[in-house]
């Protein structure tokens, strides 16, 4: 399959028009220039809703998931050609490094976390990223009149007034914001409770009991950021919230090169008492992620319906997703084919 081919989204369909709505996921394919403006983001964004418009799959009460981490890559935005032309993550990284060096200083005295450079780049674009994220993300939900949950993205201390983030001096965290059908944003940002090891190194872990929820024109909705959805804790202040829908936007670096190899456990927290420690190393990553995430715990958020995507793509020599999506409907629960291509997943209600 070439560039063209596996840029063109698949588009899979699950249930029937009942005028209840329905829960949209978008897996687009990301490439370095994607990020690299304002414009190129939006166009690449949209051309999956314009994917969809053509399947007739937007309307009014339409819930649009985007994958986690689709913000946190504007890092890249507004950089130099360079970049983009590197031939692995690590001489991109050296690149951003140098062509920084008379600013990064600053940015990395001011970051604490262990993963000190990393966060000094977000530090340091954090304010271009904010503004082309939600920008975007607005545009988006307004232009298709559909309900937005726009991926996730890593910024300090954010907050929303009524004009958007307000970013303030204090950790990183991993956050999703959600654009109404008129392009405004709701009140309330997801923060990410559990983040992963790797995550741990440059972000801090929000509270799951101030986990939100959100009244949607199809039902009360609750969103857990990946990892979140392995933890019970998370599902408890959704199930107090009383949700009807519930959506887990995730990224995954390793894509398919473990999904079917042996599970090595919780990665940076303690596993939950519900979880047979025998598991681990028995079991298959895939099997895991069914057993103990959301297609087995979703009931406990008194939800019906759930929907679980992944990022896919190529950062230089980083080949992203292929993992698949998951989606529970009632007590049905499908599984997505593995596959490195784009794809748009519609879930009637």
């Amino acid at each position: 399959m070439n560039m063209d081919e596996i840029t063109i989204p698949s588009v899979h369909q699950l249930g029937s028009d009942r005028g209840r709505g329905n829960l949209l996921g978008m897996e687009p394919y990301m490439t370095p220039q994607d990020f690299a403006s304002k414009e190129s983001y939006f166009d690449t964004l949209n051309s999956c809703m314009l994917a969809a418009q053509r399947e007739k799959w937007l309307n009014k009460k339409t819930i649009v998931l985007f994958p986690e981490y689709i913000g946190t890559w504007l890092v890249l935005a507004n950089e130099s050609g360079n970049i983009f032309h590197a031939k692995s993550l690590a001489t991109a990284g050296r690149i951003l490094f140098t062509s920084h060096l008379l600013n990064i200083g600053a940015y990395i005295f001011k970051s604490a976390e262990r993963g000190r450079i990393q966060a000094a780049f977000f530090r340091m674009k954090a304010t271009r990223m904010a503004e082309i994220y939600q920008e975007v993300f607005s545009q988006l939900a307004r232009e298709h009149a559909v309900t937005i949950v726009a991926g996730s993205i890593v910024l300090p201390a954010p907050r929303v007034s009524s004009h958007g983030l307000i970013l303030t001096e204090g950790p990183l965290y991993n956050v999703s914001m959600i654009f109404r059908p008129d392009g405004t944003h709701f009140p309330n940002l997801i923060r990410k409770a559990f983040p992963t090891s790797r995550e741990l190194y440059f972000t801090a872990p929000g509270s799951p009991a101030e986990i939100p929820a959100f009244e949607t024109p199809a039902g009360r909705l609750g969103v857990l950021i990946c990892a979140d959805s392995w933890f019970p804790e998370a599902y408890t202040p959704l199930k107090e919230e009383g949700i009807d829908l519930l959506v887990v936007p995730s990224y995954d670096v390793f894509g398919l090169q473990n999904w079917n190899q042996p599970w090595h456990g919780y990665d940076g927290w303690q596993a939950p008492a519900d979880v047979d420690g025998g598991d681990v190393g028995r079991i298959t990553e895939a099997q895991a992620w069914e057993k103990y995430a959301l297609a087995s715990r979703i009931g406990s958020s008194g939800a019906k319906y759930g929907m679980n995507i992944f990022m896919r793509g190529k950062l230089w020599d980083q080949d992203l997703g292929g993992r698949p999506a998951t989606l529970v409907r009632d007590t049905e629960v499908l599984v997505e084919g593995q596959s490195q291509q784009a794809a748009i997943l519609n879930m009637w209600l």
